[in-house]
């Protein structure tokens, strides 16, 4: 860790103390060359790879998004926001669990899906409808047979 003050690479910990949370670590530093006493804090650096969109575009992970989507699937359903969550730490541990960089939509949009067949079956039609764009009734009649 570099001092801030005399930019000298050698400090040493005096003292660590971990959030009430536990997601954060607070260390006070000494540097060896000019004395003198600084806080750092560590925090997990959690990295979701890109969405790259059909058309070629990339945007981060948004995870409001996909809740707002899943939300928009369940509307009106008898689902609790318990499940939501829990359906969404899924999908989040699944992209994380890949290792990868970048994931395509499609992909994403699959996890989704699984979930929410999971969760409620009229959701799952739902957002599959939107997601699949059906071109016509019969590819929509295949979707429920499926179910």
């Amino acid at each position: 860790m570099r001092c801030p003050f005399c930019s000298h690479t050698e400090t040493q910990v005096a003292e660590t103390r971990e959030s009430d949370e536990g997601d954060v670590i607070r260390r006070r530093r000494r540097c060896l060359h000019c004395d003198k006493r600084f806080t750092t804090y560590e925090r997990p650096e959690i990295a979701l790879p890109l969405v790259v969109k059909k058309d070629g575009t990339r945007a981060d992970f948004d995870p409001n998004k996909l809740r707002a989507s899943m939300t928009l699937a369940l509307r009106k359903r008898p689902v609790s926001v318990e499940q939501i969550d829990a359906a969404l730490a899924r999908i989040e541990e699944k992209l994380l669990a890949s290792g990868a960089r970048e994931m395509p939509s499609t992909k994403l949009g699959e996890y989704v899906m699984r979930e929410l067949k999971k969760i409620d079956k009229v959701a799952y039609v739902r957002f599959a409808s939107v997601y699949r764009s059906f071109e016509d009734v019969d590819e929509f009649r295949q979707l429920i047979r499926e179910i």
